[in-house]
């Protein structure tokens, strides 16, 4: 038979005190209700000696906090979204949360789902990667106080606060280097999305392109086709012959790119500029080291901190709604054998 966990009120009945007064010594407000010195470390003398462990579901129904947040994103094992993670966590811990991560794959059902399992649980706070159809979802949330900072990308007419790199320029500057380096044909592999980040970085290509009098070469791959992205590229690679360079979107599109090169052409990795947005540990020790634009994985997660912990601390979050930002952060290029000049 399992063993039923000691409450407060065991530990009252042991001491021959009230249940209030074991449940402010534990809560921390001995001194603040002008309980006794010696009293407060009897009690915490005997809890200790019972390892007495406090009921959480009851104590976040009691204080209105469960010190749980929850950090969704687009896939967890994304290089990219994981090392944001970690960083966040590690503060979060500091601050006396805990964090649950989930993953949504960019799909709006899967989203929702999660979103109502967790609020249902009475978390404290959202850190989410929003798909692109929960726009009404994530506003609800704000609506009923919850402290919500959404990352890497967001809603334009959305009132919330968010996290974002300046993708445009970042996305404007890794094709200019391309160009600076006498590329000329140079392709943009992306996904077909309207979502803010993806968007921004087409513009930014476009836009290089543009200023210098070149052909854009464009392939937007369905996101539900992601699967097929090595047959998407082999197709654009075959189709436009006079490309010298590509600029990969994603960092896993770029690895997709990089498997495609091995497999079917090794010589391409060689022949063409390859730059990928977002760096990953294998850039760097590839055969041929790849050049990428790097996000700042540490400012982000402090700055995912920043916005949310002044949510969690007050009672109703419209008190801070006036405090509502957009953090646009700068991207760095890192410029590796990959886009040089051929």
């Amino acid at each position: 038979m399992k063993k039923k966990p000691i409450s407060i009120r065991n530990i009252a009945d042991q001491l021959k005190i009230s249940v209030t007064t074991v449940s402010f010594v534990l809560n921390g407000k001995a001194k603040e209700k002008h309980i006794s010195e010696a009293l407060t470390q009897k009690v915490l003398d005997y809890a200790k000696w019972i390892n007495y462990k406090p009921n959480q579901i009851a104590q976040s129904l009691r204080t209105g906090k469960s010190k749980i947040l929850v950090f969704m994103v687009e896939d967890i094992s994304n290089s990219f979204f994981s090392k944001v993670a970690r960083i966040f966590e590690d503060l979060a811990y500091e601050k006396g949360y805990k964090v649950i991560f989930c993953s949504n794959e960019n799909d709006d059902k899967k989203s929702k789902e999660l979103i109502e399992l967790f609020n249902f649980r009475q978390v404290d706070g959202f850190i989410i990667v929003p798909s692109p159809g929960i726009r009404d979802t994530i506003d609800s949330l704000v609506k009923d106080n919850i402290p919500v900072v959404l990352l890497d990308r967001f809603f334009e007419d959305l009132d919330c606060n968010s996290v974002v790199v300046d993708n445009a320029r970042a996305s404007y500057d890794a094709t200019l280097h391309l160009i600076n380096n006498k590329f000329k044909n140079i392709g943009f592999v992306t996904t077909a999305s309207s979502q803010t980040q993806m968007n921004d970085r087409l513009s930014g290509y476009e836009k290089a392109i543009s200023e210098h009098g070149l052909k854009s070469n464009i392939l937007q791959i369905p996101y539900n086709q992601i699967f097929k992205v090595n047959d998407y590229i082999k197709e654009f690679v075959n189709n436009h012959v006079d490309l010298d360079a590509l600029f990969f979107a994603t960092n896993y599109l770029t690895k997709s790119g990089l498997q495609f090169f091995k497999e079917q052409n090794s010589t391409l990795l060689n022949d063409l500029g390859i730059v990928a947005f977002d760096d990953n540990d294998m850039f760097k020790i590839y055969p041929i080291s790849i050049s990428c634009v790097a996000q700042p994985t540490m400012e982000m997660g402090t700055k995912i901190m920043e916005l949310l912990l002044p949510l969690l601390q007050k009672k109703d979050v419209k008190d801070v709604k006036e405090r509502t930002q957009k953090i646009i952060l700068k991207t760095k290029l890192i410029i590796r054998e990959s886009s040089l000049m051929k």
